[in-house]
C-alpha cells in the first residue's frame, strides 16, 4: 500500500489524479476499521492532515463554510448556535477520541445511510464543495448520496468543505440505538424551521438505501403552519397536524429489516421521532418568538 502525504490542497488534488483509487484519510475512523478488519486494501491512501485549511471553518452573513476535518469536537464547542441541528448530531458521534478525530468530510466520503450528520446537513440545506485539478464544483447534499455507501465523487475528486445554511429558527436532532452510547442508528431524525423563509427541513437516516428528506411531510407542515397563522402568532401546533407530519416523514422511509432492528419498528420509532422533534422545534420556537423576529 502507498502512502501520499501531500503538503497543501494543490499537491492533494494532484495526487488524487494520478491516484484515482487512492482512499483519503483525515480522521481514519471509518477507514482505518476497514482496513484493521480486513474489509479494505486500497492501492493508496492520502493522508490529508498537513492540509491545515480542512480543518477551518468561517462564519459568513448567511452561510458557514466548514472544512471537511473540522472535527466534530470543535463543532459541538464553536458552532452550537450557526449550526445547532449539526453539534446536536455530534453529541451522538461515538466516544470522545472519535468526536475529536472525526469530521463531516468523513461522514459525506462513507456515505453510509445511517451517518448521523446526514440528517441536520439535508435539514439546514448544505451544499458540498468538492474539487479536482479539473475545478471546482458544489452539490446540494440532498443529490450528493447515490446509493448505498455511494457518493457522487469523480475518482479525482476529493471533498474539501460543506456550506451550511446559518439557523435562522430552532433545529433538532434524535436517533434511536441499541444502546445510549457509541452506537450506529436503527433510525434518526433531523428537523429545522427557517422562519426567515417559513419553511422546513427534514433529513432522515438509517431507513432507506440513503439519506432523504420527506419532501411531502416538509410541504404539508409549512402549508399548515401558514394556514392557521401559526408562523405570527406562535400558537400551538395541533396534535392532528403532528400526527400527519409523523406519517408523511413515515411514508418517505423505505427501511429493511437488519441486525439493529425490524423495517416496523424503525417506522414506529420514525414517527415517535418526527413528533418529538416537532415539539421540541416549536417550543423553542414559541419560547424565543422567532416568528415575530421574522415576520
Amino acid at each position: 500500500m502507498e502512502f501520499l502525504r501531500p503538503a497543501d490542497w494543490t499537491e492533494a488534488l494532484a495526487a488524487k489524479a494520478a491516484h484515482p483509487s487512492a482512499v483519503p484519510i483525515a480522521g481514519g475512523t471509518d477507514v482505518m476499521v476497514e482496513i484493521n478488519f480486513g474489509l479494505r486494501r486500497p492501492d493508496a491512501l492520502i493522508d490529508l492532515n498537513r492540509i491545515v485549511e480542512l480543518r477551518e471553518w468561517e462564519v459568513g452573513a448567511d452561510t458557514v463554510r466548514l472544512g471537511a476535518a473540522v472535527p466534530y469536537s470543535r463543532i459541538i464547542d464553536e458552532l452550537p448556535t450557526e449550526l445547532p441541528g449539526l453539534a446536536l448530531a455530534a453529541h451522538t458521534v461515538g466516544s470522545p477520541q472519535i468526536r475529536n478525530r472525526g469530521g463531516v468530510g468523513g461522514n459525506l466520503g462513507a456515505a453510509s445511510p445511517a451517518g448521523d450528520s446526514h440528517p441536520p446537513l439535508l435539514a439546514a440545506g448544505a451544499e458540498v464543495e468538492v474539487a479536482s485539478v479539473r475545478g471546482t464544483r458544489r452539490i446540494p447534499v440532498e443529490e450528493f448520496y447515490t446509493g448505498v455507501k455511494r457518493n457522487a465523487l469523480a475518482p479525482d475528486e476529493l471533498i474539501r468543505c460543506v456550506h451550511i445554511k446559518r439557523a435562522d429558527g430552532p433545529q433538532q436532532f434524535s436517533k434511536v440505538g441499541t444502546r445510549n452510547a457509541m452506537v450506529i442508528a436503527v433510525c434518526a431524525f433531523g428537523l429545522a424551521l427557517h422562519p426567515a423563509t417559513r419553511t422546513v427541513g427534514t433529513g432522515l437516516g438509517s431507513v432507506a438505501p440513503t439519506p432523504v428528506r420527506a419532501g411531502a411531510a416538509e410541504r404539508f407542515l409549512e402549508q399548515a403552519l401558514d394556514e392557521a397563522g401559526l408562523w405570527d402568532s406562535g400558537g400551538v401546533v395541533p396534535p392532528a397536524v403532528a400526527g400527519k407530519f409523523a406519517d408523511l416523514v413515515v411514508a418517505a422511509a423505505n427501511p429493511i429489516d437488519d441486525v439493529r432492528g425490524t423495517a416496523g419498528y424503525r417506522r414506529h420509532a420514525l414517527a415517535v421521532l418526527a413528533r418529538r422533534t416537532l415539539d421540541w422545534v416549536w417550543d423553542e420556537y414559541r419560547g424565543k418568538e422567532w416568528g415575530r423576529a421574522c415576520a
